[in-house]
């Protein structure tokens, strides 16, 4: 088992990020909690088997979202 050491405070950086790679999201494109890490940044749906491209340590970014939200209301313009 790897840990950090020195603080609890990384410890506790160190299990959220482990917590998060290792869950299982939704799939976007056929809407089952399926999705499950394969590499870094690189996430595959067990399901549907497609391959999305997101976070090293989640499926979706706070930046991600961003530029989602920004494309879609240019789009909408």
């Amino acid at each position: 088992m790897r840990t950090s050491r020195y603080s609890a405070k990384m410890r506790n950086l160190c299990d959220a990020a482990r917590r998060q790679k290792q869950d299982r999201y939704v799939c976007p494109r056929c809407g089952k909690k399926n999705v499950k890490r394969v590499g870094n940044a690189l996430w595959q749906c067990r399901s549907c088997e497609a391959r999305i491209a997101g976070g090293a340590y989640s499926l979706s970014t706070g930046v991600g979202e961003t530029a989602n939200r920004v494309i879609r209301e240019t789009m909408q313009q």
